[in-house]
């Protein structure tokens, strides 16, 4: 399991000063993100022509975060498929006995023309290997 720490700051928070709903997909972004590392996901883009996007997202909200909140992303991975990524992305309060928001983000890879085309293989060994 990777998990991305995050402080909820007063922009984060909507007039009832709970974190925006939305705001929560910005955070499983970053975890994703430090999962498979930003000099990697580069790397990917610049050299190979490959990158992530999001084919499907769902959220379950259980309990909202507030300003000043420390909360963490508890992030695992699967492959679905030779072409795509299931993460499960979970929000929770540091120290908390639940989670905050429970999510699922499916991802698919492009090429630099937005086409659908296979996960890399290093891609798929790196996801096999943090599941097991």
């Amino acid at each position: 399991m990777h998990v991305h720490g995050v402080r909820i700051y007063y922009e984060d928070t909507d007039f009832s000063g709970s974190v925006y709903h939305a705001n929560y997909l910005r955070y499983m972004e970053r975890a994703r993100e430090h999962f498979f590392g930003p000099e990697e996901l580069a790397r990917m883009w610049q050299t190979d022509g490959v990158g992530f996007v999001v084919y499907k997202a769902e959220l379950t909200y259980k309990e909202p975060a507030r300003f000043a909140d420390e909360v963490e992303v508890r992030t695992t991975a699967k492959r679905e498929s030779d072409w795509r990524i299931v993460f499960r992305q979970d929000v929770w309060r540091v120290g908390g006995k639940t989670p905050l928001v429970e999510g699922f983000v499916h991802l698919v890879c492009v090429d630099k023309d937005g086409k659908l085309i296979r996960l890399p293989e290093h891609v798929q060994r790196a996801v096999d290997a943090a599941s097991s």
